[in-house]
């Protein structure tokens, strides 16, 4: 199974590891070259089963990431609560397009906003970690980015606290007539569930995905700052009047992103649960149809991205996440569960633009998982560019 480093610095296979991936090695390391601190990197396909690592664990040190390493999952956690309330669904204990307002009444909710459009992002609810201002520019709602964040990592939010901060400010559009991606609909789906069941969100989650899946490295993290170990470190640079910092933002307390993106995970659990997803084992068919069709420009499901790769490659079902500071997460699938890419990768020191490198590197791991021309006489799969 897999990496540690050769002796150049570069992604490499242990000894006994299977076939040798070194297009996966290349596109790994090609994104710490790009500036991430570090990259864990696990793929199921049909030749079997590759993990690996680039880059550092620690700034200042020379290990690298470890490949079964713990990592915040952000919003990855968003497939994981959207599972839940359509089982929820499937059992009759929720109906899909029921307003919400008639299970949480103590919000006052429009009542045109349905279960459907929590989790397809359409409710129009204001997102309480901030949007986009009419020039575009983002502006923060609670302390979600940059030296406010850093300095308020460790404040704990109550979910009903996160609700009504987001309904004090205007929506973004009447119910159902558009597309804004909204942490808030998730944390009201988490709430929804608790209602319903009468059982906690981290308990109900435990009971109905992570305990029958086996998701050992999978953890509701609540109001805790600890990431277990093993872990990489993830740093959060940012301005402080007229300096630049760097701080290690490896503990931070997840409150904020409430069934949002409080969830600790590894590549192999994220493998796991998109796979069991995707080949019908967490939902009836019916429901996972509903939870893959596409809605909007972004082509967003109930708690999915669809991505048509063109019709060489066909469509993969997806939700990255990242951490307000740190950490990102990758988690692909192929609709049937049987090739999946999931990653964790870790922010730095290097001054970057993530917004513009991200996109390249994404697309680079896509091409090399998913873009790929069948594997050679000698088990190693050729890259194709899609154009």
């Amino acid at each position: 199974m897999v990496t540690a480093g050769s002796a150049d610095g570069t992604a490499a296979p242990q000894a006994g590891a299977g076939p040798d991936r070194p297009e996966l090695r290349k596109a790994i390391q090609e994104a710490v070259d790009a500036g991430f601190a570090g990259v864990q990197l696990r793929v199921h396909d049909e030749l079997g089963e590759w993990a690996g690592s680039a880059g550092v664990r620690k700034l200042g040190e020379s290990d690298k990431p470890p490949t079964n390493g713990r990592f915040w999952a952000g919003s990855v956690a968003k497939t994981f609560t959207a599972t839940l309330v359509l089982q929820l669904v499937a059992d009759g204990r929720i109906g899909l397009d029921d307003p919400v307002a008639g299970y949480l009444p103590q919000f006052e909710l429009d009542r045109r906003i349905t279960v459907r459009m929590l989790l397809q992002h359409t409710s129009g609810l204001y997102n309480y970690t901030g949007e986009p201002g009419p020039d575009g520019t983002f502006v923060q709602g609670i302390p979600s980015m940059g030296k406010d964040w850093v300095d308020n990592r460790f404040t704990t939010y109550q979910p009903e606290e996160l609700v009504r901060f987001a309904l004090s400010k205007p929506a973004r559009f009447e119910p159902g007539t558009g597309f804004s991606y909204s942490n808030t609909n998730y944390t009201l789906a988490a709430l929804l569930t608790e209602t319903v069941t009468g059982r906690s969100y981290a308990e109900e989650m435990r009971r109905r995905i992570l305990r029958p899946l086996g998701l050992s490295g999978t953890v509701v993290a609540s109001t805790s700052p600890e990431l277990p170990g093993p872990h990489a470190h993830g740093y959060c640079r940012y301005q402080d009047g007229d300096q630049w910092k760097v701080a290690d933002v490896t503990r931070q307390n997840p409150s904020m992103l409430h069934a949002a993106g409080d969830l600790i995970s590894t590549t192999q659990d994220l493998h796991t649960f998109i796979s069991a997803l995707m080949s019908g084992r967490l939902l009836p068919a019916g429901l996972l149809a509903e939870m893959r069709t596409p809605h909007g420009e972004l082509g967003y499901g109930l708690g999915l991205f669809v991505q048509d790769l063109g019709p060489e490659f066909g469509t993969v079902f997806h939700h990255n996440g990242g951490a307000p500071g740190g950490y990102g997460a990758l988690m692909y699938s192929t609709p049937d569960g049987g090739k999946t890419l999931t990653a964790s990768l870790t922010m730095g020191d290097a001054a970057i633009n993530v917004a513009e490198v991200f996109p390249k590197v994404l697309d680079m791991l896509i091409k090399a998982v998913f873009c790929a021309a069948p594997a050679d006489k000698e088990g190693q799969p050729a890259v194709r560019s899609t154009g």
